[in-house]
């Protein structure tokens, strides 16, 4: 299981469904210029080539940050990989399936739109900052 930051709030959730998971940690942060993910951490098990992966994020908004971990993990050759998150839009998963079209995407629900800033409208504010009361 690959967890992005503010996945970590979904971590034991997960856990729970699939206990022997091994956890990795991919870090990565929104350039509020360009909305482009920008790379700081990246550790993952040994053996990802004999592992299926998860992918877990809270949101999938403008695809950017789930499109580059499933880049990064991609150059490990992972068995499979599945993305899962609580709330996307139309914008993320269209980015996702260009990019990585095998990849499923499971989403608890799928909001109207991104917003100027790259915020998904209604959705729920920025996940990470509502876990750990950053901004």
């Amino acid at each position: 299981m690959s967890i992005l930051r503010a996945g970590t709030g979904l971590l034991d959730g997960m856990l729970d469904v699939v206990p022997g998971a091994r956890v990795g940690h991919v870090g990565l942060y929104r350039d509020p210029k360009t909305l482009t993910a920008v790379e700081y951490y990246f550790k993952m098990p040994q053996d990802m080539h004999e592992r299926h992966v998860i992918v877990v994020d809270p949101m999938l908004a403008t695809g950017n940050s789930a499109v580059a971990a499933v880049d990064r993990l991609k150059e490990l050759n992972p068995k499979s990989i599945k993305f899962v998150c609580l709330v996307g839009c139309p914008e993320g998963v269209a980015a996702m399936q260009k990019t990585h079209p095998e990849v499923p995407i499971y989403a608890a629900a799928i909001d109207r739109q991104l917003n100027d800033h790259g915020y998904i409208l209604p959705g729920l504010g920025d996940a990470g900052d509502r876990i750990f009361g950053t901004k």
